[in-house]
């Protein structure tokens, strides 16, 4: 009998053998469960985030999708402290077995199945979580996907211990890993908590991190935070336990406060955030089809279907292919975008705009406007045009679109737009909670001035700061690149030019008198002034810049031709094709991009070659191949002699002239500039350059009837000028960037500025057809 139950349990012993040897082969061939291919084992589906560095290695932001933040981290990148926490936590074993631990998988099913021990430890390796991570997380939908997920996950640790190395393995799981809090990967978990590199983790953040690998929701150190040390002590005293760290120091750690550096991850906060937003827009442009386009987007396509031809960055996704013949996806494909930003220069940019705008200067406009019923706008509206407008700005909202879509009448929407409710609205000093109806806070952020500012090396175009707002959460729309205002004043140097290139010279005299002009049909112009200084005298061309003189500009204007000067804006680099060839073109009515003039002005300083700007050095792929490079796009439009000609006027701009007030923020560098301002205050614009730096500046409403009445702050010595001194004087100060007051222009032995024509009074030295276009700017 007793033989009989012997070799009974023989045979269920070999028949239990023989049932998990077939499970284990079904399993291996894909038969039982999902087994992935070779390839997708050698080659597993990573989405790694894309990074976007500065030119002095900062990481200014990543792409990514919404889940998958990642950012590669090679073994060697990773600090001893993290990885022997992982193995200390984990996997004690790790380097001993090949995937399976046998003895932790014996003492889990003899303390937790049999004992029902719940804290006796798991029996699971690295490799099986990462298994588990990589392959069946996902699969195991059904009962019987969900009854074999074990043996499947121990299968592929085994095959993955075939294919991969100890450290790639530990790589892979930290790159892996979900830390939360749109920190996916040890990299960008280490900056999301500690602010630091992976390479620079100390023992205590290491142990909190690896913490969170056994339950991150449960011991997410920002929400929990003494529940989290508590879990960052467990992992010491393994650490202590497996011999990392002594009884001493497991002690002193374990005694430490858990303090975080955090930084949450998100596109729409940190440095550079419209240019970030920028660049993303213009790699993933698609080719332009003109149906792809509203019919009011002629301008766009226009600048869309120009920066196809002759921009590489632009669509540089589509233009671009991988290894397989697809194109690549800047949110999981790993690049490393090396961009011209400078970090420093970036942020005193951001802190010029804060400072001028936010601290001085949004307080005084609020002050203007308090009280008064058509504010913001203007009081140079009627009530009835600033319903209009108010009107018109709640139907462009996405609640109206939403409850019109919904069925609600004029009256329900009117009725809940005008309802009070809370809400977290926008300051310069942080996010605030109040009371106000949505029609109030459409009134409300209408307050809030807007800006536009881009600084740029003149001699290879590198962008070295980018700013295209106040602040992108809230105001998207980029001011820097992307969108364009009237340019008054700073127009002028381009006229200037035209006159040099045409023989004037600066130190030419005309009478400072009013101008009357006749356009090409046959109506009269005649420009105001602000000012009757020196009215009736001889005053040079230079002056006349410098003080920004129209009676001059208009002067210059009728002896030359306004197609000649369209015609020269446009090889300045700017793209708008409805600028309109009138005599007023020489009072600035047109819209150009702060970026755009940036890159204008940066001919003046550079012997009359323009330089376009240059946002992207070159580009990586995930495994550190350079795919891309950019070089700087340069073109002469105009002569090196009137270059110099123009440095001599615009210098006294700054010297002698309406630009003088920048010597206030302790600037003394060489240097040449302009101011403008338009009609009734809309728009103030400071432009202004040293021998290697080119920086420019905006400021305005989002509307243009969104003004300061009076000139006392609506210039743009007062709006615009500011930013760029208080910029300037931040980067003179930082000596680690290299920039020197002491630097000076440099110009060609013998050079007589005078040199030029000795008549002023000829008539139209270039002339154009005429076609007949005649918007007048009075």
């Amino acid at each position: 009998m007793i033989k009989k139950i012997i070799k009974g349990l023989w045979i269920f012993l070999a028949a239990m053998v023989l049932l998990g040897v077939i499970i284990f082969v079904a399993i291996a061939k894909g038969w039982i469960g999902y087994m992935p291919p070779v390839e997708e084992l050698e080659n597993p589906n990573y989405k790694f985030a894309t990074e976007i560095l500065s030119e002095d290695g900062k990481v200014l932001g990543t792409w990514s999708l919404s889940k998958e933040n990642r950012v590669y981290t090679g073994y060697n990148e990773l600090s001893p402290n993290i990885i022997n926490a992982l193995i200390a936590t984990e996997d004690v074993r790790f380097t001993e077995h090949s995937g399976i631990d046998a003895k932790a998988l014996l003492r889990a099913i003899v303390k937790r199945g049999l004992l029902f021990q719940k804290n006796a430890g798991g029996g699971s390796t690295l490799s099986q979580q990462l298994a588990k991570q990589l392959f069946t997380d996902e699969v195991a939908k059904n009962a019987l996907q969900r009854l074999f997920q074990k043996p499947i996950e121990w299968v592929i640790a085994v095959k993955l211990e075939r294919y991969y190395t100890k450290e790639e393995i530990l790589s892979m799981y930290l790159n892996k890993f979900d830390f939360l809090n749109n920190a996916v990967g040890i990299k960008t978990a280490s900056y999301t908590y500690f602010g630091c590199e992976p390479k620079d983790l100390k023992i205590e953040q290491a142990a909190t991190l690896i913490g969170m690998c056994k339950n991150p929701s449960l011991y997410n150190p920002v929400r929990y935070n003494e529940r989290s040390r508590g879990r960052r002590n467990v992992v010491l005293d393994q650490m202590r336990k497996a011999g990392y760290i002594t009884e001493a120091e497991c002690d002193s750690l374990q005694n430490l406060p858990l303090q975080l550096t955090y930084h949450r991850v998100d596109h729409k906060e940190g440095l550079a955030t419209y240019f970030r937003e920028y660049l993303r827009g213009i790699m993933t442009a698609k080719k332009p089809s003109r149906g792809d386009y509203a019919s009011w987007q002629g301008q766009k396509y226009y600048e869309d279907s120009l920066s196809w031809e002759t921009n590489p960055l632009f669509g540089w996704c589509e233009k671009n292919k991988k290894k397989d013949g697809s194109n690549y996806n800047i949110y999981t494909d790993g690049l490393k975008i090396y961009t011209t930003i400078n970090s420093h220069m970036q942020r005193y940019a951001e802190e010029a705009v804060q400072e001028h705008i936010g601290d001085y200067l949004q307080p005084q406009f609020f002050k203007e406007k308090k009280g008064r019923k058509k504010a913001p706008y203007s009081n140079m509206l009627s009530q009835e045009k600033v319903d209009e407008i108010l009107e018109r700005n709640m139907k462009q909202t996405d609640r109206y679109r939403t409850m019109k879509a919904n069925g609600a009448s004029e009256a329900e929407i009117k009725k809940a737009f005008n309802k009070p409710e809370s809400m977290s609205v926008f300051t310069w000093h942080g996010e605030r909670d109040t009371v106000m109806t949505p029609m109030d806070s459409i009134r409300y952020y209408k307050h809030f001035l807007r800006t536009g500012f881009m600084s740029m090396d003149p001699i290879n175009g590198h962008v070295k700061a980018y700013v295209g707002g106040p602040n992108y959460t809230y105001f998207q729309y980029d001011m820097a690149m992307v969108g364009r205002r009237q340019v008054g004043s700073t127009i002028k140097p381009y006229l200037y030019a035209l006159a040099m290139e045409n023989g004037y010279s600066p130190c030419d005299e005309t009478r400072n008198v009013e101008q009357t002009l006749i356009d090409e049909n046959g109506r009269a112009w005649s420009p105001r002034n602000t000012t009757k200084t020196r009215y009736g005298e001889m005053v040079t061309l230079k002056w006349g810049l410098a003080n920004s003189n129209n009676w001059i500009s208009a002067y210059l204007m009728g002896k030359l031709n306004p197609y000649a000067l369209a015609k020269l804006i446009h090889s300045f680099g700017v793209r708008n094709k409805d600028i309109v060839p009138s005599v007023s073109l020489c009072l600035g009515p047109c819209e150009i991009s702060v970026g755009e003039m940036v890159s204008a002005y940066t001919a003046f300083a550079n012997k009359g070659i323009r330089v376009a700007p240059l946002f992207v050095t070159k580009i990586e792929d995930s495994e550190g191949n350079v795919i891309s490079t950019f070089t700087p796009q340069m073109e002469e439009v105009i002569s090196a002699s009137s270059a110099y000609k123009m440095l001599v006027m615009l210098r006294a701009v700054i010297n002698e002239g309406t630009g003088g007030s920048v010597r206030r923020y302790g600037i003394t560098a060489d240097m040449g500039g302009k101011t403008g301002t338009t009609n009734r205050n809309s728009d103030g614009w400071f432009m202004g350059f040293t021998p290697s730096l080119v920086s420019g500046c905006w400021v305005g409403g989002e509307e243009r009837d969104i003004h300061f009445d009076t000139m006392t702050y609506g210039q743009g010595a007062r709006l615009a000028l500011p930013i760029w001194g208080k910029y300037m004087q931040k980067v003179f100060a930082d000596k680690s960037l290299g920039y020197d007051q002491t630097q000076r222009f440099k110009m060609p032995d013998g050079f007589d500025p005078c040199a030029g024509m000795s008549d002023t009074s000829g008539d139209t030295l270039i002339e154009e057809p005429e076609s007949g276009l005649d918007e007048l700017f009075n």
